[in-house]
């Protein structure tokens, strides 16, 4: 399924600053969805300040992959789940800090409905991978770009049900 095959309900995600210089990331990710949960990750990488984080998968789009190749991939490394993309659900927009740089990113996340697969079969990037429920997610995840996709995840399921 190509990403113009998906329904995009809206868009939505943490805007970044106009006019700022330096690299630039595009990344896809993934709201894998079963039973009116969500799967999490805690990345091995911390944030700035040391914490742990809660977090979506995601990550870079390898070259020649689309966005929803690259979110479906990402979501079985990092989860060791397999889902059906069901719609994109839209795309976050940040600034962070890496290496004394400030880098622009860029996420496009699409919903997906689980199929198969085991959490603990994830890759070693991730230290953990729970499921959540979608309301208790929309306020645990570490950041707020990310606490809006479960937003719109809501909203989508909300009308299909």
């Amino acid at each position: 399924m190509s990403s113009e095959d998906l329904a995009k309900p809206s868009k939505s995600g943490a805007k970044g600053r106009r006019g700022r210089e330096g690299p630039r990331e595009f990344s896809a990710g993934g709201v894998v969805v079963r039973d009116r949960q969500v799967v999490v990750i805690v990345p091995t990488r911390r944030a700035a300040d040391g914490s742990r984080v809660l977090a979506l998968p995601k990550g870079h789009v390898d070259p020649g992959e689309s966005p929803i190749e690259a979110a479906a991939r990402e979501v079985r490394e990092e989860t060791g789940v397999v889902g059906e993309p069901v719609c994109e659900l839209g795309e976050s927009r940040y600034w962070y800090r890496r290496d004394g740089r400030t880098i622009g990113k860029r996420v496009a996340f699409f919903l997906f409905r689980y199929l198969e697969g085991d959490t603990a079969d994830h890759d070693d990037e991730v230290e953990e991978v729970h499921w959540l429920l979608l309301e208790e997610a929309q306020t645990a995840l570490s950041h707020q770009a990310e606490r809006d996709m479960i937003g719109l995840a809501l909203q989508y399921l909300d009308g299909k049900e």
